[in-house]
């Protein structure tokens, strides 16, 4: 099932997309995508969409999920990606946090902030947990996750890399956390670890990669981080971007004011953002 949350910003309603393509309205079955609604999804079983009323067609999609209290973010999980970065794969998954006032819809405007000069952009494979992780092993590991979702894991380069400190100030800057355009559950997604990933920018393909090149794999990754912090429904880990960045590009190559970025995972959907300046 795609599960969805639609409306204005921060007044979002949940939702689920239908096979013809319509957002149906679920306020009427659940508060929102979040909470105890992602940690038992026995709910959505006897669900039947043509039952619910039809969303209007021009609503705005917000995350796809609510209630996340961490948003927690993998870097070079593609060993091409930390190649063309320079530097080596890690031994054990690398960890930052990504704060969550970062988080925005999937077609919300990307903000440069002020004072940027190296934004860039990483499409990137998100994992709702459904059911709390707490020590868990990689065979378990699937089995608490509520579903799937396209990220783009923004990054101001300059903030990252060349102001001192940890990753986190380059990565949480307003806007800088698309999220959706769905939440697809976990039973419609086969094989985590087989799913085209792509990227553009002003039409131009600047990532084609997959799933399948991962260094450390989704049940590998949700184990790992249960072995370092619970867990929690709603929490979202973005698991890497493959090649095709614009800080690896030579020379580098960066997001403007005016730029179109479009995104999106084979299964998952995709998200379409506009670059403005901060004003």
């Amino acid at each position: 099932m795609k599960l969805l949350r639609y409306g204005p910003a921060g007044e979002e309603r949940p939702g689920l997309l239908d096979k013809d393509g319509n957002i149906r309205d679920l306020s009427g079955i659940v508060d929102d995508i979040a909470g105890k609604w992602l940690e038992d999804l026995s709910w959505t079983k006897d669900l039947d969409p043509e039952a619910l009323p039809i969303a209007e067609a021009a609503s705005r999609l917000g995350p796809c999920v609510s209630g996340t209290g961490k948003f927690i973010c993998i870097g070079l999980n593609f060993a091409d990606h930390a190649a063309e970065s320079g530097m080596e794969v890690p031994p054990e998954p690398v960890i930052f946090m990504k704060a969550t006032s970062a988080i925005v819809g999937p077609d919300d405007d990307i903000v440069i902030p002020r004072n940027a000069t190296a934004t860039d952009w990483e499409v990137e494979l998100g994992v709702v947990i459904g059911k709390r992780a707490k020590h868990v092993s990689r065979d378990e590991a699937l089995e608490h996750i509520a579903g799937y979702c396209v990220i783009n894991d923004v990054s101001e380069r300059d903030f990252q890399t060349r102001r001192s400190g940890q990753w986190t100030k380059g990565k949480s800057c307003d806007t800088f956390g698309p999220v959706g355009p769905w939440l697809v559950t976990r039973d419609e997604i086969a094989d985590p670890q087989n799913l085209k990933m792509w990227l553009k920018v002003n039409g131009e393909t600047m990532q084609d990669g997959s799933s399948a090149t991962m260094v450390y794999g989704v049940a590998h990754v949700v184990s790992y981080l249960s072995d370092f912090m619970t867990l929690h429904p709603g929490d979202i880990i973005s698991t890497g971007t493959p090649p095709g960045v614009g800080q690896g590009l030579k020379p580098p190559r960066y997001l403007k004011a005016g730029d179109t970025v479009e995104l999106g995972i084979e299964g998952l959907g995709g998200q379409r953002q506009q670059v403005r300046a901060d004003t």
